[in-house]
């Protein structure tokens, strides 16, 4: 129930292969590193990956509130926004900014790990 989120949009899956065929086709040119770095799960300090994990929960909107149950960036539920500490930002994650978003996210992440948003962080393959 707490940190359980929705599947992506087929707007989010549509801008995930978007992103991974940029990739594939910068590779040869020697603009990108490693593939094996797009794999691997990524630090959770760095704030480029709550934008990657945002673009394919809510397409990067930080305040998106489409009626679903799901609010914010990283598409919180009321409850899991609640019991990890949001509530000290704002009222619902929706209100709160980016960063105070990612600061309950951290949260969330260190004790429920990448699972937390199973849909988007399987397609991004960070589990």
């Amino acid at each position: 129930m707490a940190g359980r989120h929705r599947k992506p949009t087929d707007t989010g899956r549509t801008v995930a292969r978007i992103g991974v065929l940029t990739a594939m086709a910068a590779a040869p040119l020697g603009i990108v590193g490693t593939a094996s770095a797009a794999a691997s799960a990524p630090s959770v300090e760095k704030t480029s990956t709550w934008d990657q994990l945002a673009q394919c929960e809510s397409t990067g909107n930080w305040s998106a509130d489409t009626g679903n149950g799901y609010l914010g960036g990283l598409q919180f539920t009321e409850s899991t926004w609640q019991e990890f500490g949001g509530t000290q930002h704002a009222s619902s994650p929706d209100q709160a900014s980016k960063s105070q978003q990612i600061a309950v996210a951290k949260k969330v992440q260190e004790q429920q790990g990448w699972k937390a948003w199973p849909s988007c962080t399987k397609e991004l393959g960070w589990r």
